[in-house]
């Protein structure tokens, strides 16, 4: 397959352009594999695994960007989709974005006065360094990249905190601050709701899932999926609380986590309880130990995102029998599990959102013990990302083992892509669940780029004459740019079910592999 490399020596990009440009230089024609990277020793690991490095590369140094197109065509196609590349990575920002551009973070604080958001993406690194000076420059940090130490965010966070300034980050994907969408979000409808989040797909799912309940969001700021451990102690979790209880937009808080430390969570709880503003915590997979904490400080404590944003909307005045709750379509149910053969019992969850995956592996743990994830709590039952799954398996693509060197998955689902045709194949699976987001920074057609290999493995599966379940949700709302209608009109037009709610995708997931008059 003809490839073509190119080293532009001492020119940076951040990580959420590249990751960008790869995504846009994979879809030119003929190419089969696209690389916008910068030469850091983890980048260069990656192109050795893949059969990509060069002795050019293998001497670059981190200032410089690597470019790579591996095709499927002739030697005068991959001349032309590295030139496609180029093409992509020199065009030039109009309006706004073009007026002026700094090489520091500094001179960026000094020249835009106005600004009080430094959003940083640079490799994990890097990143901690960078975002240390944005605080010296006297601004809030969303430090996007992955990565970081967790010595590095403690500290990061301390000074922050000592300086009345926010760190949402490391690793944090999500924010809407004052209506300004930063990273991935969604276009949701402003209110009185405001989101202090340990979750990036978990605060999207929440932010949509009021929007869905007629109700909006204040701000919403995200912490880092790491600030609810032992070792953070959610200072930015806290932080967070007291700017929403301080913000005059704000009339309700909610917060949501992934399952914190018992001793993070109390310190959580107690400081939603001291705010005069009612509240609601999100804690996936809330034990009812978490949840009578909760109700003993007079917080209600959910474990699944959509009664979390119910209760929410409610605290907020709107009445819950004037919504449309999305009932569990049983009947629907009943169908699925008459097609699936006995031996077809087991769920394969391939996710790009984190809190995601996680709501449906907690409603799977509800039910069954041979349960396996990349994100397992239990030693016993985690999986590295390569490794062949077992039972139920609910794999993160947004796990830090996925992205090194490589876009989320919510922009390249080449890895998810991979995959899925494996757990299609597999005739013990009897549904395969996947999530596709909508919004700011996703995948133009993140739907599209899927259907092919879901055309492909139901095709397959049919002509082995079995049933093959897909399940499905879209994470978005009828604002966002990728038209949330039609995203799921590809799906079910292809003979994927469509599920309304994080929530309904994990409880459907189960019921469909769970046989018997009293499952």
């Amino acid at each position: 397959m003809p490839t073509r490399s190119l080293i532009k020596k001492n020119t940076y990009i951040d990580s959420v352009s590249l990751m960008a440009i790869s995504t846009k230089a994979g879809a030119l024609e003929g190419v089969t594999n696209a690389v916008a990277a910068m030469a850091t020793p983890m980048n260069k690991d990656i192109l050795t695994n893949q059969g990509l490095i060069t002795p050019e590369i293998e001497e670059s140094t981190p200032g410089d960007l690597v470019l790579i197109v591996v095709t499927d065509g002739d030697e005068a196609g991959a001349d032309a989709a590295l030139e496609g590349l180029i093409a992509l990575l020199d065009r030039k920002p109009t309006g706004e974005a073009a007026e002026m551009t700094y090489r520091t973070i500094g001179a960026a604080a000094e020249g835009r006065s106005d600004a009080n958001i430094a959003v940083i993406s640079v490799n994990g690194e890097y990143a901690a360094h960078e975002a240390h000076k944005a605080l010296d420059a006297g601004l809030n940090v969303m430090l996007f990249s992955d990565n970081v130490a967790v010595a590095d965010e403690i500290a990061l966070k301390r000074k922050a905190h000592d300086a009345g300034l926010l760190v949402m980050g490391p690793d944090c994907g999500t924010a809407i601050i004052n209506g300004v969408s930063l990273c991935f979000a969604n276009k949701v409808r402003r209110g009185r709701i405001g989101i202090v989040a340990a979750s990036g797909t978990g605060a999207q799912e929440l932010s949509v899932r009021i929007h869905d309940f007629t109700a909006g969001v204040s701000q919403l700021i995200g912490t880092g999926g790491r600030d609810l451990s032992a070792e953070v102690g959610a200072i930015m979790m806290l932080d967070g609380i007291d700017a929403l209880d301080a913000d005059a937009s704000t009339d309700v808080i909610v917060v949501i986590s992934k399952p914190p430390a018992d001793e993070v969570a109390t310190k959580v709880l107690d400081r939603l309880a001291a705010s005069s503003k009612p509240a609601v915590a999100c804690f996936l997979g809330a034990t009812e130990e978490l949840k009578q904490a909760g109700a003993a400080r007079g917080i209600q404590v959910e474990g699944r995102t959509k009664p979390a944003a119910l209760a929410a909307v409610v605290a907020g005045g709107v009445r819950e029998e004037d919504l449309d709750l999305h009932p569990l379509n049983l009947p629907l149910v009943a169908e699925v599990r008459a097609k699936l053969k006995p031996e077809q019992k087991y769920i394969r969850g391939l996710f790009c959102g984190g809190t995601l995956c996680d709501e449906s592996m907690f409603l799977a743990l509800e039910k069954f013990s041979d349960v396996y994830s990349n994100i397992q709590k239990d030693p016993s039952k985690k999986l590295k990302g390569t490794d062949a799954s077992q039972g139920h398996t609910f794999l993160d693509f947004g796990e830090d083992e996925f992205t090194n060197g490589k876009p989320h998955p919510m922009i390249d689902p080449s890895n998810r892509i991979e995959r899925f045709l494996v757990e299609a194949a597999d005739p013990e699976v009897g549904v395969i669940v996947m999530d596709f987001e909508l919004g700011y920074g996703a995948n133009a057609d993140p739907v599209g780029v899927m259907l092919p290999a879901i055309v492909e493995a139901k095709k397959n599966a049919a002509a082995a004459g079995r049933h093959l379940e897909i399940l499905a949700y879209v994470l978005g709302t009828g604002e966002d740019e990728q038209g949330f209608d039609e995203q799921v009109r590809k799906l079910t037009d292809a003979g994927v079910t469509w599920a309304s709610s994080s929530t309904n995708t994990g409880l459907l997931a189960r019921e469909f592999v769970t046989k018997g008059e009293n499952a």
